[in-house]
């Protein structure tokens, strides 16, 4: 009986392996970016009234929190449009948008629009 050849074994090893980093990666795939620059009066507003208190709320356990500057783009959102307002805050699920809110509405009217744009999320 033959033996099976080296690169076949290792080919199967690097798909198990990067599929076990895809089912990994799509367990934490729920995210809210925050789309900022230096300089943004809003953005300092936001993280004044609702900054420290996200990661303790249930939106914030459910989607946290990933700051980004609009000037050094990640290249792990390129699929993501582009955003010139800031504040902008763009849920993400599995790596797509689901809702974006363009602007900071003042906290009163932040937790509503937020909850709204997490009852989008996929039931999956």
């Amino acid at each position: 009986m033959k033996k099976p050849h080296i690169s076949w074994v290792f080919r199967l090893t690097l798909a198990m392996i990067f599929a076990s980093q895809m089912w990994i990666g799509s367990a934490l795939a729920t995210e809210l970016l925050m789309l900022e620059q230096k300089g943004c009066a809003w953005c300092v507003r936001w993280h004044q009234e609702i900054g420290e208190a996200y990661p303790n709320t249930d939106q914030g356990k459910l989607a946290p929190l990933r700051r980004v500057d609009i000037h050094e783009w990640p290249e792990d959102l390129e699929h993501i449009a582009r955003e010139r307002v800031t504040p902008t805050f763009v849920l993400i699920s599995n790596n797509r948008e689901v809702a974006r809110l363009r602007g900071y509405p003042g906290d009163h009217f932040f937790w509503p629009v937020l909850d709204e744009m997490l009852s989008q999320l996929p039931n999956d």
